[in-house]
């Protein structure tokens, strides 16, 4: 959860310049994300919930449905079993929770968002530019403070404000050759759509590969950097944490990120920079889940 910090300040101001910009341009045409609704207590219950158990999931394993792929190129062997766990996650999503969700969902009676208050500015009645000037200023006092008070101290290959500006580098290259925004998550489904696929005999093809690619190209990234840096390599630590720990959280990620629309990239990255309602709630859930299960353990 805390390796991304140091690049909250970085990402939103540059990942809104990316899709700005591509939009200007008329690469993508996208809108704020929708919210995600389990029908249970709210039009935004799913994001509480899903981004509760994906915060959880975060904290048992060091890792989120993006930074899995990194670590497994990197040679961390915590990862493959995190990976294991999410991808049993996805299976067990497509096979059997998300027909479920959608029978729960389509008995639930909380009345569809408006349009306009899918965005900060738009729920809060100001304009765009100062809902990003804000958003900005929150995300700058957080860096701030987590910086003196030492409370986060990361070890990778490159600067945390470097990696930022690198994945902002991806946002754009991937709005420009997919005419879409980054998203992980949606692999986990994609791979268990392929499995229920086999297991229904060649039924209900899946509509779509694309996240599978996008993983996969970031786990050939993440080995290349990895075999080129002369920075020894992080440490394996999967015993330490525990098998049963990492795939467990593995599971709670896929689920997690599923029930809740999007992952620390789709919601993190991608919803935030489009200034999202559902994806502020769904990252403030995956911070009150992480922290209070890292209380607990």
């Amino acid at each position: 959860l805390c390796r991304f910090q140091n690049a909250l300040l970085t990402l939103p101001l540059m990942s809104r310049f990316v899709v700005t910009l591509c939009q200007k341009l008329g690469y993508i045409h996208v809108s704020p994300r929708s919210y995600s609704s389990l029908g249970l207590f709210g039009p935004l219950d799913g994001n509480i919930i899903g981004g509760g158990l994906l915060g959880v999931g975060m904290t048992l394993t060091g890792s989120c449905p993006g930074t899995v792929f990194a670590q497994v190129g990197a040679g961390v062997r915590s990862g493959l079993y995190t990976l294991g766990g999410a991808v049993l996650g996805g299976i067990m999503w497509s096979c059997f929770l998300r027909s479920a969700i959608t029978s729960l969902k389509s008995k639930g009676r909380a009345a569809p968002a408006k349009s306009s208050n899918l965005s900060i500015h738009g729920a809060l009645g100001i304009s765009q530019a100062v809902a990003f000037v804000g958003v900005e200023a929150i995300f700058a006092g957080a860096v701030a403070m987590i910086s003196a008070l030492g409370l986060v101290k990361t070890r990778g290959l490159v600067d945390p404000v470097i990696g930022g500006l690198a994945i902002a580098a991806s946002q754009f290259f991937s709005a420009l050759i997919r005419r879409t925004l980054l998203g992980t998550s949606a692999s986990f489904e994609e791979l268990g759509d392929c499995v229920s696929w086999l297991f229904r005999g060649g039924n209900g093809k899946p509509k779509s590969y694309s996240s599978m690619v996008v993983v996969t190209g970031m786990i050939i990234g993440a080995l290349g950097l990895s075999l080129a840096s002369h920075i020894p390599q992080v440490p394996s630590n999967g015993p330490h944490l525990g098998i049963k720990r990492l795939v467990l959280g593995g599971i709670l990620m896929t689920i997690g990120s599923r029930m809740g629309g999007g992952c620390t990239s789709g919601h993190g990255i991608t919803g935030i920079s489009l200034l999202s309602v559902s994806s502020f709630v769904s990252v403030a859930a995956m911070f009150v889940g992480a922290f209070s299960t890292a209380a607990l353990l």
